[in-house]
């Protein structure tokens, strides 16, 4: 195998190796009971929960479809509880669904989408599969999420710097083409908590693609043509335009077919807040027109507080 060759095999080996990261039971058992009711290919664990083990909080997961997708404003967002333990635990899991097809396309930069590639470069874990062919395709979208990641870093990063400068480049422009509402230096938290995880990354996603670089040291300084840089800037242009009206569209569509949404949102104000909330069937059904009712509860309990 010669080293062109040996590059992206290097990265999916490093690819496959964090997809497999060890999950608890519990965590595994609530994916396959969601993947099998889906009718899933495969089912992706993700967010806080991954990297610190606990079952408190909400479990983050992405069940993945087979076909063509089928809604354009995706993903499908739902709320699930898992009673384990006899009933004594309850896990909570918030679950977006999509085709695994979307999302190989989105990971390899060949939608408008900026979300599955500037989180999946991030960790995650492949923790439910219906086959082996689902999870070769799953681990190839993981590596294109990675070089998308990579390409967009080089182009936005510095001549030269840190492999830590041109994450930070990168999310830095993610963060600011989508609504968010997390502290500015979000970038900073997610390179700190993820550093083994980061650690190699970007010489072997940039590699992979053929995107030569010297290395001096911990410094790095790609070498991307200036007409390659010219396409890449050209391709981010696009998508950070369109990153919050897309954004926007998805929020709305979560407010009126978010399942479940009742019963999140009263486990969260419960949760932050001390005040019980009865998910009452009108609630259940119409949370949006039940929303002043809750709030206006909220504000008598804080008062009272």
């Amino acid at each position: 195998m010669n080293a062109q060759e040996q590059a992206p095999a290097a990265l999916e080996a490093r690819i496959a190796k964090q997809l497999a990261s060890p999950i608890g039971d519990e965590v595994r058992a609530f994916a396959a009971t969601l993947g099998e009711a889906a009718g899933a290919r495969a089912v992706l664990f993700y967010g806080s929960n991954l990297r610190t083990g606990s079952l408190d909080g909400v479990l983050d997961f992405y069940v993945l479809l087979p076909g063509n997708q089928i809604e354009r404003i995706w993903p499908r967002v739902s709320y699930h509880e898992r009673e384990i333990a006899g009933g004594a635990i309850t896990l909570r899991a918030k679950v977006a669904t999509m085709s695994l097809a979307a999302f190989a396309k989105a990971a390899a930069g060949e939608l408008t989408d900026t979300t599955i590639w500037a989180r999946f470069v991030q960790p995650s874990a492949l923790i439910w599969t219906s086959d082996g062919a689902a999870r070769a395709d799953v681990m190839a979208a993981a590596a294109q999420a990675a070089m998308t990641a990579a390409r967009l870093a080089a182009a936005l990063g510095p001549e030269t710097g840190n492999a830590e400068d041109y994450w930070r480049a990168l999310f830095q422009a993610t963060y600011k083409a989508e609504f968010r509402v997390e502290k500015a230096g979000r970038e900073n938290d997610i390179l700190s908590v993820n550093a083994e995880h980061f650690a190699g990354l970007l010489p072997l996603a940039l590699a992979a693609q053929g995107i030569a670089f010297e290395r001096d040291g911990e410094r790095l300084t790609p070498h991307l043509p200036e007409a390659a840089r010219a396409r890449t800037l050209a391709w981010w242009s696009k998508r950070r335009r369109l990153g919050k009206p897309l954004n926007f569209l998805r929020l709305i569509k979560a407010s009126t077919t978010f399942d479940g949404a009742a019963r999140y949102a009263a486990w969260k104000v419960e949760r932050h807040t001390g005040m019980p909330v009865e998910v009452t069937p009108f609630r259940e059904k119409y949370p949006l027109l039940a929303a002043p009712s809750v709030l206006f509860a909220l504000w008598r309990h804080r008062r009272q507080g």
